[in-house]
């Protein structure tokens, strides 16, 4: 072989990897910005609870840095994250069930929206993991007609707040949230707290 066919080689190959590199993002996250089946033994972000074993909508955080979708296993746990503030800069992308066109009791992970475009359903009585959620729409017929059924008011991803989270706490069922450590209840029955008195 010719010292000219060696370097042609050598040069398409040096091209060919150049290129191939080139297309590769150099930011990790960016190959992961689309939502990702919930798989049977995933586990919530926040509570840690086995997200398949719970009914309604569920969703999905992609952070800046992170090779890994962030799941959780209703979209109020999935608000309670993003809304503290040392999550809300680093969120690059939200998805939510569509439950426009998924079940209730098995949503479908080949519908999951953005997040930020989705309409939400505060307040229905319908629920989620370990009490009220929020139910997500793609559209705000679909929110409207739900709302009507179940109850609830309609809220944009902007005007869902942490204190409206945090009120529903101590409202749910007598249970107490992923939040609300020092709740006197666990799993339905009243426990002794002890006496902070020394």
């Amino acid at each position: 072989m010719s010292l000219i066919n060696k370097s042609s080689k050598a040069s398409a190959v040096l091209i060919a990897m150049t290129l191939l590199m080139s297309c590769q993002s150099s930011n990790p996250t960016e190959a992961v910005l689309s939502a990702a089946a919930i798989e049977g033994s995933d586990q919530c972000h926040l509570c840690g609870m086995v997200i398949s074993g719970f009914e309604g909508p569920k969703g999905e955080l992609i952070s800046k840095g992170d090779n890994e979708v962030q799941k959780f296993c209703s979209t109020r746990d999935l608000f309670g994250f993003y809304l503290q503030p040392e999550n809300q800069h680093r969120a690059i992308k939200i998805y939510v069930h569509d439950m426009s066109v998924t079940p209730w009791a098995s949503p479908d992970d080949e519908h999951f929206i953005d997040a930020q475009s989705a309409y939400f359903v505060w307040g229905a009585n319908r629920f989620g993991a370990m009490g009220e959620t929020l139910g997500s729409f793609s559209k705000q017929v679909d929110a409207q007609a739900f709302a009507d059924e179940y109850g609830g008011q309609i809220l944009r991803f902007d005007e869902i707040t942490l204190e409206m989270l945090t009120a529903a706490n101590s409202m749910d069922m007598g249970m107490p949230m992923h939040s609300d450590v020092n709740s006197p209840m666990v799993s339905g029955m009243s426990v002794e707290q002890p006496s902070m008195t020394h």
